[in-house]
């Protein structure tokens, strides 16, 4: 795995990007693995080293999450600036072609990438989201990204990701540690903080009182999609995945048992099935 940065530019001046690289860098494939709202790029790591065998993989940080840098205002944080950071990082990269692997808001940003005329998504994996969100969970999420905890202790940030994010499914004691570990930034006075820009949660709650409607976008994907579901989950419901399944790409759904919103992605039943669906072609 490599670190690198990549300069971005939005509305009030320019912005560093980090993120990850896994793989051969002649490689003829390319995915890139896109994590949720208040996520950051090492969630990916196990499935980024399991793909990495045949591909190049980048994770980024989206901007303001993780080793990415922040923007000076909470209006920045929009899904054409992550589009178009993303498209930065394609050109950085140096494809025409892409395995998408979004998770959240990841798949949202996948989603409107693959939408696009030419688009260079080759396979999208839509992890727990869809065109259709209800503004209930979209208010149960700006509840907990609204909340500006301090931790006086690794430990004590890894009980509360435990407990935030128990939809994400079984995890291990290891990968739950990994978590913490990477989803802490020292704070100025001592202790740990979260590892993105509270601002983000300004908009997630501005957008929380009405429900997400991408219908129109996903009728205009035409590459393979595979469609992954907690079983759980209150962001996807079982009738959206459903109708995905019918109309548009219609995505192959496959649903996770005793997890919610959303999968983790870590273990080796699910990378599987992402490496499986990558390789059909």
């Amino acid at each position: 795995m490599q670190s690198k940065r990549v300069l971005c530019l939005n509305p009030y001046g320019f912005h560093g990007m980090h993120y990850t690289e896994w793989g051969d860098r002649s490689a003829d494939r390319v995915a890139v693995c896109v994590h949720g709202l208040t996520r950051n790029a090492r969630d990916f790591d196990p499935l980024a080293a399991a793909l990495s065998g045949r591909r190049r993989v980048a994770c980024p940080d989206i901007v303001g999450r993780g080793e990415s840098e922040w923007l000076p205002v909470a209006a920045a944080y929009s899904y054409p600036q992550y589009c178009a950071d993303m498209t930065v990082l394609l050109g950085r990269l140096e494809t025409a072609s892409v395995d998408w692997i979004g998770t959240s808001m990841g798949g949202l940003i996948g989603l409107m990438m693959a939408a696009h005329p030419n688009t260079p998504v080759r396979r999208l994996v839509l992890n727990d989201v869809g065109p259709f969100i209800a503004k209930a969970a979209l208010q149960r999420i700006a509840t907990y990204v609204g909340q500006r905890p301090r931790f006086a202790s690794l430990a004590a940030l890894e009980a509360y990701l435990r407990q935030v994010y128990a939809p994400f499914g079984k995890l291990t004691d290891e990968d739950w540690r990994q978590m913490a570990e990477h989803s802490q930034r020292p704070a100025p006075d001592g202790g740990f903080l979260l590892h993105h820009d509270p601002k983000i949660a300004e908009n997630a709650q501005a957008g929380a009182n009405q429900d997400v409607d991408l219908w129109a976008l996903w009728d205009k994907v035409t590459c393979p999609v595979l469609l992954i579901r907690g079983a759980q989950s209150d962001l996807l419901s079982k009738e959206t995945a459903v109708e995905m399944t019918q109309r548009g790409p219609r995505a192959r759904l496959i649903e996770i048992e005793e997890a919610g919103h959303a999968p983790a992605l870590r273990s080796a039943d699910q990378i599987a099935l992402i490496r499986d669906f990558l390789e059909a072609a």
